[in-house]
């Protein structure tokens, strides 16, 4: 009789492992891992998909992911700097984008709009909503990173994208929109679009928050003569001073800290956990 239990327990028991082991490889393959090369030895060039994975996982909101037809961005690590005085210590490294197209993270605001639709039919909109994050061709960028030291063990405070390495124009953009009532239906109205030069999380005991430093903002259909670009230069410069650092979810700004680690001590490669919020992902027909 025990024998028979034994291997009664023993046998669910494996089927339960089995059944685990699928699962974890299931979520291992949804979580891309970037590979650096740090400018030394074979090139690892990262899908612009996989480098952006951050987006859906710092986002209150589901995110879902577009890239153009033939698209063929990639992201990669061609140098490390760093620097201490043993109780603090900071490094810088630089990435570009290369190959051509664009990407797309758009967010999906169905929830959030159910939870406030009577607020916005009583004439209470939703203002400056981030509808998209978009990378358009190449750029030249990096990663700074500021921690302290304890025992010789790292800890990251600081990680800061930025976008516009050298002097380049920065490709990552935002597009902006306000959710109001009107005929009858909640539309999208007063787009804007926003170059972004940089985004910056800080390890913190309250609520994460991600900084964001913009080039220049303009009215989703204005032109992109000298004019518009030195009016949209003028409102992102003033923009700065006002605009609030925007609500992460705390995986993902923890998330971003592992990633600023990873790239401190040069370690060969990194494995984003798995985004919650992302719905999927598919080519435009562009």
């Amino acid at each position: 009789m025990i024998s028979r239990l034994v291997k009664y327990y023993l046998h669910h028991f494996a089927v339960l492992a089995i059944f685990l082991l699928c699962a974890n490889d299931s979520t291992a393959a949804e979580r891309p891992t970037l590979h650096f090369d740090y400018g030394q030895g074979t090139p690892h060039d990262n899908a612009i998909s996989q480098f952006m994975y951050f987006v859906p996982l710092i986002s209150p909101e589901p995110v879902s992911v577009f890239t153009n037809v033939g698209n063929t961005q990639c992201a990669r690590v061609i140098s490390l700097e760093r620097r201490t005085n043993g109780t603090t210590f900071s490094a810088t490294c630089e990435f570009e984008f290369t190959g051509t197209g664009s990407q797309q993270n758009v967010f999906d605001y169905s929830e959030k709009i159910q939870r406030r639709k009577k607020e916005i039919q009583e004439g209470e909109p939703l203002k400056h909503q981030l509808k998209a994050i978009n990378v358009s061709g190449t750029g030249s960028g990096s990663v700074e990173i500021e921690g302290t030291l304890s025992n010789g063990l790292p800890t990251i405070n600081t990680v800061q994208l930025k976008f516009n390495r050298n002097g380049h124009a920065s490709p990552v953009t935002i597009d902006l929109h306000d959710l109001a009532y009107r005929d009858e239906a909640i539309r999208s109205e007063n787009e804007m679009q926003a170059r972004v030069n940089s985004l910056t999380f800080h390890r913190t005991s309250g609520s994460p928050k991600m900084e964001v430093t913009l080039a220049s903002i303009k009215r989703k259909d204005a032109g992109d003569g000298l004019w518009q670009s030195f009016i949209g230069g003028l409102k992102g410069a003033t923009a700065n001073l006002f605009l609030p650092p925007l609500k992460v979810e705390p995986e993902g700004q923890q998330a971003m800290l592992d990633f600023g680690l990873a790239l401190a001590t040069k370690k060969p490669d990194f494995t984003f956990p798995v985004a919650k919020r992302l719905k999927g992902s598919a080519p435009t027909k562009q």
